[in-house]
């Protein structure tokens, strides 16, 4: 059983933290690192994980560290763990920000220190994530299965070439927010056609709820589960046309190639 560290106790962090615990690994094999030692007696009390305040000593003697910091502070970071992860033995270092590549880590890490970059997204706070892994160059199948395993207790996982990264970003770490958007848009027109807005709400989220979960378990084709509930002349019909007037797939389009440019800028 692998012992890992969680540099960074934020969201992500406290996500996969929970996720490992619920998977079986012991609270007592998870260091977690937080600037602030409030912070760290919270996930202490909660989870029973041992608590650090220096990112060094969180590192010491672990399998994995997982870096859940900001994309601006993760070379800062790294450096501050080099020499211990030079001193542990084959310890897998995994940076969970936007942006940096891995060549920026491993620049700053002794040589042939395996790092992986992995993009998460948030729905792995309710265990439901797509996590994307992209082995760095020092960074074996081995290494990549370990952290995969690991992963794998807040959702799906991928493993990618790091060159698709800007591209996966798009794709799964911001379309969170792309759903967030479209159903608080349904919410509203719901409220404006009369209906209460709570119950706006319930019909919005569950009718997306349902959606995903049939789009994945039938394993169909999105246009197909489509064209199954658009009867000639209905109500279905008529809404989905108003929306490719209204441009919906270019604006999609657009949104994707917009997040992939400002990660790959971002990462210069």
């Amino acid at each position: 059983m692998s012992t890992v560290a969680i540099i960074g106790g934020g969201k992500i962090g406290e996500a996969l933290l929970a996720g490992l615990i619920a998977g079986g690994m012991s609270p007592k094999r998870i260091h977690v690192a937080n600037r602030r030692k409030e912070r760290g007696q919270e996930l202490k009390e909660q989870y029973g994980i041992q608590p650090f305040e220096e990112n060094a000593a969180a590192a010491d003697g672990v399998d994995v560290v997982f870096l859940c910091v900001k994309p601006k502070q993760l070379v800062a970071v790294v450096d501050e763990i080099a020499e211990t992860v030079d001193n542990n033995d084959a310890t897998i270092v995994v940076s969970m920000a936007a942006g940096v590549k891995s060549a920026a880590i491993e620049e700053v890490l002794a040589a042939g220190t395996p790092v992986l970059r992995v993009m998460p997204n948030t729905p792995m706070l309710v265990g439901k994530g797509m996590s994307a892994v992209a082995p760095g160059r020092f960074a074996d199948d081995e290494n990549v299965e370990q952290v995969r395993k690991l992963l794998q207790t807040v959702g799906e996982v991928a493993v990618i070439d790091e060159s698709d990264m800007d591209a996966v970003i798009a794709m799964s770490g911001s379309s969170p927010a792309y759903l967030f958007l479209f159903v608080e848009a349904m919410i509203d027109a719901g409220v404006d056609l009369g209906l209460p807005r709570d119950v706006a709400k319930t019909l919005a989220t569950q009718s997306m709820y349902g959606a995903a979960t049939m789009l994945k378990e039938t394993g169909e084709e999105p246009a197909q589960l489509r064209a199954n509930v658009s009867s000639p002349g209905g109500t279905t019909i008529a809404a989905l046309r108003s929306l490719e007037e209204s441009g919906l797939r270019g604006m999609v389009y657009r949104a994707a190639e917009a997040a992939a440019q400002r990660n790959a800028e971002m990462g210069k």
